[in-house]
């Protein structure tokens, strides 16, 4: 019996405890009332408990009907969702996307770009992953992702189509209580050289070989820029850090801004949607692109954006 429960049948069970009445319903429905108040008998015959108590003037949802309810609500919202993703399928829209995105990247941009994606895609499942460094590269290049957004590693391969989103400003700090904190002006390379530099590390091989903004031999590399954070506040060395990542330490003072004499004090990180060249983003993920572009330059906490 079970078996033969059809969508109309719920589709007019859930019509009817909205409106508060079967004419109600019918007149929602653009359907006689005798024909609403059959089906709505059908559906309770065939799940065997009252839906309505039809006592009073107007029929009142019973405690198995409330119980239903949601149950019927979650069922129709799954088949809007399967015809949304269909249709979505057959003009060319991602089935699902799966987006990797670099860890420097501002996740407040992120955030409100991603939640205004939920609203013009709501059938299309996203999928998020954060990589540092040739992580990001690597999930692109191997097909785990669709869609990345790098900066830490800039890989050029013939494989990969970089387009540029933003910038963002790295600073070098560390703690208040650090030696180098002390010193005023701009710092030489061999003072910073004497003391240990936290450096983020791949996971990948991508960067083998290769080092970004080291100036100490003395280093302890961290594959988690979480951790580096909490290691620049705990005083264990010195190190570069997204500018977005770090302003409230350097308003409160826990950590301080160090000025090296050379050129990397005012290193912009260039940010870029990458995909493969064989496999361009469709509908949703082009749209993600531009979202993320529009949404940095409109973000009202993006310091240390630059576009």
């Amino acid at each position: 019996m079970l078996d033969g429960l059809s969508l109309d049948q719920i589709r007019t069970f859930i019509a009817a405890a909205d409106t508060g009445s079967f004419s109600a319903a019918a007149r929602h429905l653009n359907r006689a009332q005798s024909v609403v108040s059959q089906t709505i008998a059908n559906l309770e015959a065939q799940l065997r408990i009252p839906l309505f108590d039809r006592d009073g003037r107007y029929p009142r949802l019973t405690e198995q009907g409330r119980q239903m309810l949601a149950d019927a609500r979650s069922v129709a919202a799954g088949i809007d969702q399967l015809k949304a993703r269909a249709k979505g399928m057959a003009e060319g829209l991602e089935p699902e996307l799966a987006v990797v995105i670099d860890v420097m990247f501002p996740m407040a941009v992120l955030t409100r770009a991603v939640a205004e994606f939920g609203s013009v895609f709501p059938g299309t499942p996203l999928r998020v992953y954060v990589e540092a460094l040739g992580g990001v590269a690597q999930s692109v290049l191997d097909r785990t992702c669709g869609l990345g957004v790098m900066g830490s590693l800039p890989v050029q391969t013939p494989e990969l189509v970089n387009e540029r989103l933003i910038g963002v400003e790295m600073v070098i700090v560390a703690a208040a209580t650090h030696p180098l904190a002390a010193l005023r002006g701009p710092i030489r390379t061999a003072e910073f050289a004497r003391h240990t530099q936290l450096v983020l590390t791949d996971r990948t091989a991508l960067s083998q070989g290769r080092a970004f903004a080291v100036l100490s031999p003395r280093t302890w590399r961290l594959a988690d820029l979480g951790a580096k954070h909490e290691f620049l506040r705990a005083n264990l060395g010195w190190g570069g850090m997204p500018l977005h990542r770090v302003e409230r330490d350097l308003a409160d003072g826990t950590l301080v801004r160090l000025q090296p004499e050379d050129a990397v004090a005012d290193l912009v990180m260039a940010m870029s949607a990458i995909y493969r060249t064989d496999g361009p983003p469709g509908p949703a993920g082009r749209w993600l692109i531009e979202q993320l572009r529009t949404t940095s330059a409109a973000c009202p906490s993006g310091p240390g954006l630059k576009g």
